[in-house]
């Protein structure tokens, strides 16, 4: 007797197959919920403009601040006031929506307007590892995390900072993570920001693998430039900008958010002082090169008043990431947030709660880069592998979701609905032998047989069936294909820049 040719059979087979997926840019299909009319929208705009034009934004750093002169706004010391019209001004500079090119040009992507793309968790110390142990990330790892981003199928940049590698000192650390990005995966990528000199770096790395001249045209990079919140955009961001900026390269301007902490305890409050922090900076890099890509965004936590901690998946946090989608519509600039996070040190039930509620906020919220989408613990301080693997599959039904109900197939579904008597099934319809592959989404990682079947089967828990699939994965990762000369040349370049740096550690 032949094998169906669907089920878990046919499942099993496409993995075994080992045909990496890559589903495009989502396109979305559900409505915008905006909280707020018109009228109190423009509220927390003027709020947001009071912010920077009585109280001012400090740049820590003497170039910018020379910038801000020369452009004509008000400087005293460090603080910077801006005018909203000039701000906004700016402001309009800054594309709607911009491609971001990989080395793959299959993996190619556009950001802005209705679409979303999707992206690893960002910048954790530790790992939760194969064997459940807590401990330092390692180079290896980054590698490891890599090559899961390249074969999760609604992930669409590799990452950046995927994890800390502890093992290699820190004035060299970005040289292997940027080899890592570009040779493990074909996906876009994003750039160092620690100082000038490694976002110089980056640049260079890029322009191996892609010419020098591509990059002033063409954008291959999204770095991530965080507002040290309330109102300090310090040196060493503003160095980065300078150098992606003027480099045609995307920058996220994110505000580190801790509602009661950074920002007054009051979502709206909070709400209207990033978005004066996130506008200060994207005025910022159009100082540096008018019409450079920049994304608007924030990261958000609340905090603890009882110990101080910073929560994920609060209902605060989905307000927060709704107004602030309205107001990036408003002011027609693509927006970042985070999605899968998580405060529990565990892949436990509070994790899936925090997870999948961050998630579920960012994603009706309309969010156009959605970051910290997988393997998110410890409110950003591990990375865990498990995890990792749920989270991925919960982006391809996150996915799913945001595509929202096409009605194309209402018709031919009749037909089904014809050919059934009332009391009968569907299951022998030629409708449903057509469409069951595809009509509705089966989770491999989600356990759904009968007690008795999972226990035959060693009662295994969500963390364990996830620990296996990124074994599983690593086992059998094929690494995409590199032109020999690009990869020799990088390596030429991290040799080179590493008997430059010398052997300092910090």
């Amino acid at each position: 007797m032949s094998a169906r040719s669907g089920g878990r059979g046919a499942r099993q087979k496409m993995r075994s197959d080992r045909t990496v997926t890559f589903m495009p840019p989502l396109e979305r299909g559900l409505p915008y919920m905006d909280l707020l009319s018109q009228e109190d929208l423009l509220r927390v705009h003027n709020i947001s403009m009071q912010i920077l034009e009585e109280i001012g934004i400090e740049f820590r750093d003497d170039e910018a601040v020379a910038l801000w002169r020369a452009a004509g706004a008000a400087v005293d010391g460090q603080r910077v006031r801006i005018d909203r019209n000039q701000l906004l001004e700016l402001v309009a500079k800054a594309p709607e929506a911009f491609t971001v090119v990989a080395r793959n040009p299959a993996r190619t992507i556009g950001l802005g307007g209705r679409r979303s793309i999707f992206v690893p968790a960002y910048g954790s110390p530790n790992v939760l590892d194969l064997e459940g142990r807590r401990r330092n990330s390692t180079i290896e790892d980054f590698r490891n995390f890599a090559k899961l981003a390249y074969q999760a199928p609604a992930i669409h940049m590799t990452g950046g900072v995927l994890c800390e590698p502890m093992d290699v000192a820190v004035p060299k650390r970005h040289l292997h993570m940027n080899y890592s990005l570009i040779r493990y995966s074909d996906k876009p990528f994003m750039g160092a920001v620690t100082s000038r000199e490694r976002a110089e770096d980056t640049i260079a790395m890029a322009k191996i693998v892609f010419g020098d001249e591509f990059l002033e045209d063409n954008t291959v990079l999204i770095s991530l430039a965080n507002c040290n919140s309330p109102l300090v955009w310090d040196a060493t961001m503003l160095d980065a900008v300078k150098v992606y900026s003027a480099n045609n390269q995307a920058m996220i301007f994110a505000p580190f958010v801790l509602g009661g902490a950074s920002t007054a305890a009051s979502t709206v409050a909070a709400v209207a002082q990033l978005n004066a922090e996130a506008l200060a900076g994207i005025a910022f890099a159009q100082l540096v090169r008018p019409g450079a890509p920049c994304i608007y965004g924030q990261w958000l936590a609340t905090v603890s008043m009882k110990s101080g901690a910073p929560m994920a998946g609060t209902p605060e946090i989905c307000h927060m990431n709704l107004l602030v989608g309205q107001l990036a519509r408003h002011y027609k600039l693509p927006w970042r947030c985070s999605g899968s996070n998580t405060s529990s040190k565990l892949v436990d039930a509070q994790a899936g709660y925090e997870a999948a509620r961050n998630m579920y906020g960012a994603l009706i919220a309309g969010a156009n880069f959605v970051l910290s989408t997988t393997g998110y613990l410890e409110a950003a301080l591990t990375q865990s592998y498990s995890k990792f693997m749920l989270d991925a599959e919960q982006m391809v039904m996150f996915y799913k979701l945001g595509q929202g109900i096409a009605l194309r197939e209402i018709d031919e579904a009749m037909d089904a609905i014809r050919q059934s008597e009332p009391g009968s099934h569907y299951l022998g319809t030629e409708h449903t032998l057509k469409n069951f592959e595809h009509a509705f989404f089966v989770p491999e990682l989600m356990n759904h047989d009968s007690f008795e079947q999972w226990s035959f089967n060693g009662s295994k828990d969500a963390n364990t069936r996830g620990l296996e699939a990124a074994a599983r994965a690593l086992k059998e990762y094929e690494a995409p294909p590199i032109d020999e000369a690009i990869d020799e040349a990088l390596l030429d370049f991290i040799k080179r820049r590493e008997t430059e740096i010398g052997d300092a550690v910090l």
